[in-house]
């Protein structure tokens, strides 16, 4: 099977802060393994070797990716790779990939991989816009190119099965009838950031939480950073929240500062220490490793995280909210609704180390059906 993966990097300059990428660069050696014949399409090579590489230019705002596909380079993809299917990471490029096929004279399958929700629902079923995606408000434009990009499709697949309720209903609203295209796959876990929960030892008292996701506005890092300072000051916790981006590009800056501005704020709160892994997935395991717990983002529209999943692969148990994917995947007894909560959580982790390495087994337990081989199995069934 000749498999055509077009991704989308937004974070050319910071690879570890692109899940997306790094996402395909696990699977796509897995799946090749089991005989898939794997070309990216990306501005960046995948790790492997064995992974063909057809060099792309990322688009240089988010609404250029999702708004301005490029049709005229899609074409001479088409033409030049000629796939038997193609993966489209950015749903909403689907009926320009599906136009792209028909002028290049190519017949492949589109598998749509809605890495990305512009959208969620609330508890009472109420579509909320995602604001990232809301600019000026294109919010509403983006929900109707995202569902056009569905019915483009010839497979979907989604991490969750809160994903796929979500998406099922964006759909059906309006006026895309999924049938039965719809496939839940989750993203492997990394084999590098996986540890056995044997070799951990539960804190003495005072633990320290990690906080290992990006810091823009949508993510909830206002309500996190709320949450940070009563943690360090009601509780046996400090912690360590990861500067995924450094340095990044003016254009970015400008199109979005919350990053930046979040990032200063909690720099300056008590009990909080700012870590970068600097890219490198070995000084990020001894993040992962130097920390007790984990905590989820505040994100409404959250339908998976690769940080979270980190996390729980290391045997780390995450705290978080409970909304969305979280409620799904996150064992209950480490859910909370209000800070008071929270705190608890945290404190029992700290100071009970029985109820600690329990929950560490649970969290490694809840990744043991994501390692690649098992992923890439589930994808190449989904994508016949």
């Amino acid at each position: 099977m000749r498999v055509l993966y077009l991704l989308n990097v937004s974070n050319s300059s910071q690879l570890s802060a692109d899940s997306g990428f790094t996402f395909a660069d696990i699977l796509a050696p897995a799946l090749t393994d089991v005989g898939a014949e794997v070309t990216m399409a990306s501005p960046v090579p995948a790790g492997d070797a064995r992974v063909h590489f057809a060099p792309t230019t990322s688009p240089s705002t988010k609404y250029r990716a999702r708004f301005d596909p490029g049709m005229d380079a899609l074409v001479t993809l088409m033409r030049d790779r000629r796939p038997e299917v193609v993966v489209a990471n950015q749903i909403e490029a689907a009926p320009a990939i599906r136009a792209a096929l028909l002028e290049a004279g190519v017949d492949a399958l589109i598998a749509g991989y809605c890495h990305y929700l512009p959208f969620s629902f609330t508890d009472t079923g109420v579509l909320e816009l995602d604001p990232a995606m809301n600019d000026r408000g294109l919010g509403r434009s983006m929900l109707l190119a995202f569902a056009a990009g569905l019915a483009a499709c010839d497979r979907i697949l989604v991490h969750s099965s809160t994903a796929a309720s979500w998406t099922t209903a964006a759909a059906a609203r309006n006026g895309v009838d999924l049938g039965d295209k719809l496939h839940i796959v989750p993203a492997p876990r990394d084999v590098r950031l996986v540890r056995d929960p044997a070799d951990i030892t539960p804190p003495e008292g005072r633990a320290t939480g990690l906080y290992n996701h990006r810091l823009y506005r949508h993510y909830g890092t206002a309500r996190f950073t709320q949450l940070a300072r009563r943690l360090v000051a009601d509780a046996p916790v400090r912690l360590t929240v990861m500067d995924l981006f450094g340095t990044r590009s003016p254009e970015r800056i400008r199109l979005d500062p919350s990053p930046e501005r979040h990032l200063e704020e909690l720099a300056t709160t008590d009990g909080v220490t700012i870590a970068s892994d600097r890219g490198d997935r070995i000084r990020y395991r001894n993040i992962l490793a130097g920390a007790h717990f984990g905590i989820a983002p505040f994100r409404p529209g959250c339908p998976w995280s690769m940080s979270v999943i980190d996390c729980q692969a290391m045997g780390l148990p995450v705290i978080g909210p409970r909304t969305g994917w979280l409620a799904e995947h996150i064992d209950h007894e480490l859910l909370f609704e209000t800070d008071e909560e929270a705190i608890q959580i945290a404190e029992r982790l700290a100071t009970d180390a029985e109820f600690y390495l329990v929950h560490a087994k649970r969290a490694y337990a809840s990744t043991a059906d994501l390692t690649p081989a098992e992923v890439a199995a589930r994808y190449l069934e989904a994508i016949k």
